[in-house]
């Protein structure tokens, strides 16, 4: 079976997906409803097909994975429309605007024997599989809190509140990195520049006794992409911008049975510095060819919204907190 992909919607983001499967030789259709987007690809991938419409794309047969990278609100009925295709799928996140969406796609994905794929790129980032290696080992201890900051001045988006569109990275990785679900969210956020869409946000999870924090934001003098993982036997820092050594290992804590705190070296994992979307890419590619769920899947993506949308309800009842 050939790895043909279409790319749907190739702005922003998805000019790095149509960049990313080009170099993986699997770029088969770019395709967006926007002459002038077309028209900026024809030079650089003469050889690639460019369509304007969608429905073409899912009745060609040569292609067999269709990425679809269009605003969330367009997420459900084009990923449900490619699988019923009979085509393999990678959605960008957020999966689907509502849990109720996303549980009938990875349903339908199942149903269908297609694939059904999120883009949570940060589960593909190397600092984050080997901090995931770290809080597997045992080598943290006990994992007693973690807590994101994701910020910037921009970009800000006319469709998607920064709830919807930040914090799905943070939750994705939390989840992955505890291997379990929150009991617990609530949130807390404002809306200051448009109505009705949330700018600032700061989001509590339970995870029994660990405890989440995420501060998202496109209204900060800083780009800050930090997670900081602290455990009771050593702390773990994942600097997303820091451009050589992303990610440091603390061996910092409190004594045992005592108040008296201690500090020894820093340790610098060495990282594969292959970019994370190429990671993401090719991850999608394999699992077409050895017909295997990804690590991002349908169940993982329905997570993920089941959790943004409890704390879009949180954040809707005075930052009540709601039980998962």
């Amino acid at each position: 079976m050939g790895t043909d992909i279409a790319i749907i919607g190739c702005g922003y983001w998805g000019r790095n997906l149509v960049r990313n499967f080009a170099e993986l030789g699997a770029l088969h259709t770019i395709c967006d409803t926007s002459p002038d987007v077309l028209s900026r690809f024809e030079a650089v991938y003469p050889d690639v097909n460019l369509q304007a419409s969608f429905k073409q794309v899912l009745t060609n047969n040569e292609i067999k994975g269709v990425v679809i990278s269009t605003p969330a609100a367009l997420h459900y009925s084009m990923a449900k429309q490619a699988l019923l295709a009979g085509k393999d799928v990678f959605v960008e996140k957020p999966l689907t605007t509502s849990s109720k969406d996303a549980q009938e796609l990875a349903e339908l994905s199942i149903k269908q024997q297609r694939m059904l794929m999120v883009g949570h790129l940060l589960l593909y980032h190397p600092a984050v599989q080997t901090l995931k290696q770290y809080v597997e080992s045992g080598e943290l201890g006990e994992i007693y809190y973690l807590y994101s900051t994701r910020v910037n001045l921009g970009q800000i988006r006319r469709d998607e509140s920064v709830l919807w569109r930040l914090t799905p990275h943070d939750i994705a990785v939390f989840i992955y990195l505890l291997n379990s679900l929150p009991t617990v969210v609530s949130a807390q956020g404002t809306c200051y520049v448009q109505n009705n869409l949330e700018d600032v946000v700061f989001v509590t999870l339970k995870f029994g006794g660990t405890l989440a924090h995420i501060h998202a934001s496109w209204l900060d003098p800083h780009k800050t992409r930090q997670l900081t993982v602290v455990g009771n036997k050593k702390m773990a820092v994942f600097d997303d911008m820091e451009p050589e050594h992303k990610l440091k290992i603390y061996n910092k804590g409190v004594i045992n049975n005592t108040l008296l705190t201690r500090s020894g070296e820093v340790i610098l994992p060495p990282l594969n510095l292959t970019e994370p979307l190429f990671l993401e890419c090719q991850e999608f590619i394999h699992c077409i060819k050895d017909r295997c769920q990804p690590l991002s899947d349908g169940k993982q993506g329905l997570e993920v919204v089941r959790v943004v949308e409890a704390a879009q309800k949180s954040l809707k009842t005075n930052s009540e907190s709601q039980r998962l």
